[in-house]
């Protein structure tokens, strides 16, 4: 099968999906490659599910959220930002939601809508979906000539748009093949870290707490190298056999560049409603209702049953002593653990574990306005294969739906 085409984009995700529909609406003949057996893969299991497809909010917020090579994305977020991703749902039938901290979700809660309505409006406009692999990138003098494909040899084109994401979730395809085309094509890589990921802790009291999870909390992420706190934020978390999860953990995930033993330090204040004075105040009043009773089976209207061994241990409090005999000095301690229960960042989970990718082609290589490369005429790149990520909120699908919607346009 040897065949011609306008534009070829390899990858039929978030990124991929979005930058062929929007070539074919400017009247390109589109071939979109992908190796899985159905598009939309990763988008499917994103948000739990749920698929939190942006963030309700302007351009300037979704900048101060991404956490590497913002600038680089100005042109593209300004060129279809929060707002655009809404209406493009909507227009194709998704009713919408926001959430708690502008998430927005399909208002079914299901992120097959959102997959659905992508693939629905590529076929709409005459984009070819094939299943392949493909092997490489085509380019003549530094001209972009087409791919070859695995199974069905080389199709030409003008252009070819990749978005073959980066190396997280490599279930679903994301195994870094992009990055080696890219790189036989003269590009330099970023070397891919996992970004958003659940982390590793030193200490082994989160197995014994392993399935709580824990809502308005607030989590310190502190570099004792430079002696500062990097991330504090508000929000939810999760204990693991292994460590810790959730959004505030992933979120503090994209702040840690290079583990060394003892660096980094995460530190949960499990009450940041209360100052340590009226925290005080109110162990007072539950030990005032129970001062016969042993110090073990006085903080269950205080704290989640599974914290209650963890925090009574790192207090130094004898578990059987009974509440009225207990000091001063002693709650001065119940109270420290309280407001700053602190983790040792060992080492991430697996790159497979992460939500997205740090790292990849290097952006400097790449013209932000087009998102077409400095080195390649007609060869753009879209999504997690790029160099910039963000914080969890839709951040990271905004990303990409702004870069591929970029990069159609312009290929």
């Amino acid at each position: 099968m040897n065949s011609s085409y306008d534009v070829i984009v390899i990858g039929a995700g978030a990124a991929g999906l979005m930058a062929a529909h929007t070539a074919s609406l400017y009247g390109k003949r589109v071939l979109l490659i992908e190796k899985n057996d159905r598009v939309g893969k990763k988008l499917m299991i994103t948000g739990k599910g749920r698929c939190n497809v942006t963030n309700n909010c302007d351009v300037s917020t979704v900048l101060n959220n991404v956490t590497v090579n913002n600038k680089f994305l100005y042109s593209s977020l300004n060129r279809f930002s929060p707002a655009d991703t809404m209406a493009y749902f909507e227009n194709a039938g998704v009713e919408l939601k926001t959430e708690r901290g502008n998430r927005v979700f399909p208002q079914s809660d299901k992120a097959k809508d959102i997959v659905d309505a992508l693939k629905n409006n590529v076929r709409s406009t005459g984009v070819e979906i094939l299943n392949d692999t493909v092997i490489s990138v085509l380019c003549d003098e530094n001209v972009c000539t087409g791919v070859e494909c695995k199974n069905t040899g080389v199709h030409t084109s003008k252009s070819v748009i990749l978005a073959t994401g980066g190396k997280s979730y490599s279930a679903t395809g994301s195994n870094g093949e992009g990055y080696l085309m890219a790189k036989r094509l003269g590009h330099n890589i970023v070397t891919p870290k996992p970004s958003l990921v659940p982390i590793v802790t030193k200490e082994d009291f989160c197995k014994k707490a392993q399935g709580l999870s824990l809502k308005n909390v607030r989590l310190d992420l502190f570099d004792a190298k430079l002696q500062k706190n990097l991330y504090s934020e508000l929000g939810e978390m999760l204990f693991t056999h292994f460590g810790v999860s959730g959004p505030l953990v992933l979120s503090a995930s994209a702040h840690i560049k290079d583990i060394q033993q003892n660096r980094y330090k995460l530190k949960i204040d499990l009450k940041p409603a209360l100052s340590e004075q009226k925290l005080d105040e109110r162990i007072l009043r539950d030990f005032s209702e129970n001062l016969n009773r042993d110090f073990q089976n006085s903080l269950g209207a205080l704290l989640p049953r599974k914290l209650i061994p963890v925090i009574i241990t790192l207090s130094g409090i004898p578990f059987d002593i009974k509440v009225n005999q207990i000091t001063k000095n002693m709650r001065e301690n119940l109270v420290r653990v309280i407001k700053c229960l602190e983790l040792t960042v060992k080492e991430f989970r697996p790159i497979e574990e992460a939500i997205i990718t740090s790292g990849g082609i290097d952006t400097s290589q790449i013209n932000p306005k087009t998102m077409e490369s400095k080195l390649v005429s007609g060869l753009f790149f879209a999504g997690e294969i790029i160099d910039v990520d963000a914080y969890t909120g839709g951040f990271n699908l905004q990303i990409a739906f702004s870069t591929g919607f970029v990069s159609g346009e312009n290929s």
